[in-house]
């Protein structure tokens, strides 16, 4: 009777730390300050969590890096300690995850959505390599074309082929140092954590890697030209620990699942006007913006896909490659 009794004992403790662990906040990280666009966008999510699942579902908003920065806490979601994400994807852990940020895939946010929507063949591509590692992509958060900070006009903004002569920082990739040099100016690789520093002591006087959102959120006293050249789309999957998502109830997964859909509908009709939104907010504060025409931008993607993509496949080996490129939409 009483090995009885303890093994009933020991059944409710453990119903009680899963209780406990159920009624715990679930932390969600992403790398923006507090006042960002995706900060007002993740709020949303958790307050329809939270009332559709009677608080069963309850989210606690971890901005600007404070739980780690974005490769660390890919990492910690795979792991569970963090159990949500929605930021820049990590190469550390599988290079194929280089071509979340190839240059040039897409020219606009039509033919950026059938690349990067969910349910499309690169969506699909990179879920399985998620999950793989431990990881359920629940949406994907378009957030905007990329384009050049400077801070000053180079020679000739509007052409690729030009030599620029003037120093950028660009993310630590071969891949977006070949898009640097190919475009005519001299990389040098550098986290974007460091960037500030570099360019008020000159190291750098330019940058790629972003767009005019972070470049105004981040540096605008610093650089004064942006070219908006469409380098790369930025999208940021929104992740969740795997485990956990298959540990809720059917009900659960389900409100989860439309919330995320709707999370993700939405940024879609918000994302093109937003960036737009963010071009004339560096006007205002004192930039030159160049837009490129539909020919000058031809000719950028073509330059750009010439000096970059090669570095993807010495990256990645041909097979892997191919496969990658296979999924995209280029026309």
């Amino acid at each position: 009777m009483k090995k009885i009794l303890s093994v009933f004992g020991a059944c409710c403790v453990l119903c009680l730390m899963s209780a406990t662990l159920w009624a715990a906040p679930w932390k969600i990280a992403h790398i923006r300050p507090a006042d960002s666009v995706i900060e007002r966008d993740l709020r949303q999510l958790a307050d329809e969590l939270r009332t559709a699942t009677d608080g069963r579902i309850d989210i606690r908003i971890f901005g600007a890096n404070q739980l780690g920065d974005y490769t660390v806490v890919q990492e910690k979601i795979a792991m569970g300690s963090v159990e949500m994400g929605c930021m820049s994807v990590s190469t550390l852990v599988d290079k194929r995850f280089l071509s979340y940020i190839l240059p040039y895939v897409a020219a606009n946010y039509e033919m950026a959505r059938k690349n990067y929507a969910t349910g499309t063949p690169y969506a699909v591509y990179c879920d399985k390599i998620f999950e793989d590692m431990g990881i359920k992509v629940l949406a994907n958060y378009p957030v905007y074309f990329g384009g050049i900070g400077l801070v000053k006009a180079p020679p000739a903004p509007t052409d690729p082929l030009a030599r620029q002569n003037m120093k950028v920082r660009v993310p630590t990739t071969k891949v977006h140092e070949a898009l640097a040099e190919g475009l005519g100016y001299q990389a040098t690789p550098l986290p974007l954590s460091e960037f500030f520093t570099a360019a008020q002591t000159g190291m750098v006087a330019g940058i790629f890697g972003a767009g005019a959102e972070s470049y105004y959120a981040s540096f605008r006293d610093v650089l004064k030209f942006y070219i908006a050249a469409n380098t790369h789309f930025e999208n940021w999957p929104l992740t969740i620990n795997k485990e956990l998502y298959d540990s809720l109830s059917e009900a659960d997964r389900k409100i989860l699942d439309e919330k995320c859909a709707a999370f993700e509908a939405r940024r879609w009709k918000e994302a093109e006007a937003e960036q737009a939104a963010y071009e004339r907010k560096l006007e205002e504060a004192g930039w030159t913006v160049v837009r490129l025409t539909p020919e000058q931008q031809k000719a950028f993607a073509a330059q750009g896909r010439k000096a970059a993509w090669p570095e993807l496949e010495r990256a990645l080996g041909r097979k892997a490659y191919e496969e990658v490129i296979s999924t995209f939409v280029l026309e």
